[in-house]
């Protein structure tokens, strides 16, 4: 189950850090906000996203060797990432289309976190 996880993980950082990177004009357009300024700060984010992404290979080949890097990128940073994502909304009134990302972080992190209190 961790494995599966790790890919499921893995796949959808990667795949938000390669569409900020390579179509952050589309994303903007369909979230409702203005593209960043400068650039480079989506793009690093982009980056950022695609590296966490890619480090879920190594949990997806030995998820009990990385269960610290899941530990980390789960429950940590997603976890982290939803509750950020919510109290944006809630205290600088972020869009609403943002609680998507709150929803899917949200979601990856609790299903990481039991995941990791299943031992094989």
């Amino acid at each position: 189950m961790l494995s599966t996880v790790a890919a499921v993980s893995g796949l959808y950082d990667f795949l938000v850090g390669a569409f900020l990177l390579l179509a952050s004009d589309q994303l903007t357009l369909r979230f409702g906000v203005p593209p960043a300024n400068p650039p480079i700060f989506s793009d690093l984010n982009a980056l950022f996203l695609m590296a966490v992404g890619a480090g879920y290979a190594l949990p997806w080949r030995e998820p009990e060797r990385y269960r610290g890097y899941m530990w980390v990128m789960g429950p940590g940073l997603k976890g982290a990432g939803a509750a950020a994502f919510v109290l944006d909304y809630l205290v600088r009134n972020s869009p609403r289309s943002f609680l998507l990302f709150a929803a899917s972080d949200g979601a990856l992190a609790l299903l990481t976190l039991v995941a990791l209190s299943v031992r094989p």
